[in-house]
């Protein structure tokens, strides 16, 4: 990493930290060291809701999120998702590694300084076959300015904040 980069992301840190108060007073406690960004609810069944309703496997063939129907719902690790269609939600559960957001639908840039923030489907890359998200569009812009070295020190990084609660990074 550059030390252009290295500045850059100092300030993009600082604004992180800013926009991270209203997701983290948003974040269920109970729910707060679980590895997967998930809303403060509640589905039918019991379990919380991933990616706040949006269907993972149409990132993946359009590139939009469409929005899940609770008629189709999976669960994967103890977290419900929705899909928009019978077809959506087998091709899921067939292989659910591979449409599930990495770092648990946190913002990669987040992960990447060392933060869980509100991963958005509005703002989300596909590399290597791989869905990222990120917070807004500010920070996802700044994504784009270093691909690889965000994504390669998120990866670095998600270990260590894996299962610790947003109140303590």
């Amino acid at each position: 990493m550059t030390l252009t980069t290295m500045k850059s992301v100092r300030l993009w840190t600082s604004a992180l930290v800013l926009s991270s108060v209203a997701t983290m007073s948003l974040v269920n406690p109970a729910v707060a060291a679980d590895e997967y960004n998930v809303t403060n609810s509640l589905t039918l069944t019991g379990q919380p809701l991933g990616l706040h309703g949006f269907d993972p496997v149409s990132m993946f063939h359009d590139g939009t999120a469409a929005q899940g129907n609770a008629a189709f719902t999976s669960e994967h690790d103890g977290v419900d998702y929705y899909f928009a269609s019978a077809a959506a939600q087998g091709e899921f559960d067939a292989d659910p590694a591979a449409h599930l957001p990495q770092f648990g639908g946190f913002c990669a840039f987040g992960v990447f300084v060392g933060k869980k923030l509100d991963g958005d489907v509005r703002y989300a890359d596909i590399v290597d076959g791989k869905l990222y998200l990120f917070v807004n569009a500010a920070i996802f812009a700044k994504y784009l300015e270093d691909q690889a070295a965000v994504i390669e020190g998120a990866h670095a990084k998600w270990p260590d904040i894996k299962s610790t609660q947003i109140s303590d990074l």
